[in-house]
């Protein structure tokens, strides 16, 4: 049980870096993950996020702590728990961010990230289906195809957009994000394209690349502060997996931060609190956590939405056999369809809210879509203001570590939000749109337009994560950071974290495609011998 490179976490980055790593048939590679094989059909199904999120064998299954942002709610906070991780149950949707996202990082002292530094490792990565452009890559692991399904209500918002003076957009992913249109999806012939599929699945018979699942990482242990072996229970034995070169965290924004602290790699107070003697004091462990909070508007429409269709057993017969035969209809369907990224002040020199474009609508996910026909315009901030933190409960391992999001804590952070609320509404009173829409659900009419104060109590009983927590392992040069542009950890050797914890700031929109991209990156690092 001894390799080069000990990789823990087979989620978004793990995977990429297990590829690229075991192409050297010279070193020796353990990927070690906490879930299972990424086998279970649902996984594979666009849709199937529906049947993933919530499910204890391929989620996590976290829940925040009750946050004073959210009038003291407590919300779900999936995170992949299988071959592929998040990339296995998110909803697909793959945007890189503003470049100016990547300058901010490299203006903080992060040399090598700048746009100009990650844009080829984004076009390495991707198999781009659309129209050519020298800022899109082909021939990468990773397929990126642009939306196949067309719902008239979306095409209406889109267009009602674009009527109410918003410029369209066909490439969010070039330099100039702003614009509405449709998402692009991390897809491949009607099927999901995860990390594991992408990067995994093709290197499965290399001899040197070892993975374990039902892998369960308790801690890292160290030897004159490098880590030398990560003490693993696999399937309920004891196990140690040594590394000759390196560990590489990968656990995501919860678990790298949760399994640091387990090591002694945190505030020593805080770890002397649970009995963990400090390995080395870094505070930053855990803290500056990140997310992108949406509030969901809902209107009643009549057009044919998922919600109706889905009621109805033979029009649910119909979508099953077009995606049996065709792999394409609503079960080919990413998590939302259209998007715009979009300024909520003509002063800002890029869009600063995010829509979300869905043919449903529910409460909650969980307990299935609404009963009548309408769509959900969710919108979010981009770059919130506000940070939250990670921290142990205990020193036990299979404890959840407490989320605190600590969401809406700045003034910018709550009038953003509602800016973007009521631009949903502006949008939903322009033709084509306002002609289908039959009634505002949510907020609706008892919550005005003009009432500020109203518009925001309603964001913080009702908003929800959009499932891209960041920022809690920062790269950086002060001293809240716990990694370097290099992705080490401060204060011991052998150790680097390579995930969305790793982000100073978060990134302009949906974070799969800069973690896969942060991947890329740590396996350059590695492989031009950095450090």
């Amino acid at each position: 049980m001894e390799f080069d490179y000990v990789i823990i976490g087979a989620g978004s980055a793990g995977c990429v870096i297990a590829n690229r790593l075991s192409a050297n048939p010279s070193v020796s590679v353990a990927l070690v993950e906490a879930g299972g094989r990424d086998s279970y059909p649902w996984i594979h199904i666009p849709v199937g996020y529906f049947k993933t999120m919530g499910n204890p064998k391929t989620d996590w299954c976290y829940r925040t702590q009750p946050d004073p942002g959210l009038n003291g709610r407590s919300i779900n906070w999936p995170r992949g728990k299988v071959l592929g991780g998040s990339s296995s149950i998110n909803g697909l949707l793959y945007v890189r961010g503003q470049p100016q996202d990547f300058d901010h990082w490299r203006q903080l002292g992060n040399a090598g990230w700048s746009w100009g530094d990650v844009l080829p490792l984004f076009r390495r990565a991707e198999n781009w289906e659309g129209a050519p452009s020298p800022e899109r890559g082909v021939g990468g692991p990773l397929n990126v195809s642009e939306n196949k399904v067309d719902r008239d209500i979306i095409d209406a918002w889109v267009d009602a957009a674009a009527n109410a003076g918003y410029r369209r957009t066909d490439d969010y992913n070039r330099e100039d994000q702003e614009g509405v249109g449709f998402f692009q999806m991390t897809m491949k012939n009607g099927r999901r394209c995860s990390t594991a599929a992408a990067y995994l699945k093709p290197v499965l018979a290399r001899k040197n690349l070892h993975i374990f699942t039902h892998a369960h990482t308790d801690r890292i242990e160290f030897e004159d502060k490098r880590a030398t072996a990560a003490l693993v229970r696999i399937n309920g034995k004891n196990q140690r997996i040594s590394a000759r070169r390196e560990i590489i965290l990968s656990a995501g924004a919860i678990g790298s931060p949760q399994l640091l602290m387990l090591s002694g790699i945190g505030d020593q107070h805080d770890l002397g609190q649970h009995g963990i003697a400090a390995t080395h004091h870094l505070p930053g462990v855990g803290r500056n956590l990140q997310d992108h909070l949406q509030a969901r508007p809902v209107f009643k429409c009549n057009a044919s939405t998922i919600n109706t269709e889905t009621k109805d057993p033979f029009q649910l017969a119909k979508i099953a056999l077009k995606y049996a035969l065709k792999r394409s209809g609503p079960m080919a369907m990413a998590a939302s369809l259209g998007t715009a990224f979009l300024k909520t002040h003509p002063a800002l020199e890029t869009p600063d809210i995010q829509f979300h474009l869905q043919p449903f609508s529910a409460d909650n996910i969980a307990d299935g879509s609404h009963d009548f026909s309408a769509f959900t315009a969710s919108v979010l901030q981009l770059r919130p203001e506000s940070r939250g933190h990670i921290e142990l409960v205990s020193s036990k391992p299979e404890d959840y570590p407490a989320i605190h999001p600590n969401y809406l804590a700045t003034k910018t952070d709550c009038e953003t939000l509602v800016a973007g609320i009521k631009i949903a509404r502006a949008v939903c009173r322009t033709d084509p749109v306002k002609s289908l829409i039959t009634e505002e659900h949510a907020p609706g009419p008892a919550v005005a337009d003009n009432d500020d104060a109203a518009i925001l109590e309603w964001a913080r009983n009702t908003s929800t994560t959009i499932y891209h927590p960041t920022g809690t392992c920062k790269m950086g040069q002060d001293k809240m950071a716990v990694v370097d542009e290099k992705l080490r950890v401060y204060g011991v050797s052998g150790l680097r974290v390579a995930d969305a914890s790793i982000m100073p700031t978060i990134t302009s929109g949906n974070t799969n495609a800069p973690t896969i991209m942060i991947g890329e990156k740590l396996s350059d690092l590695i492989l031009e011998g950095a450090g």
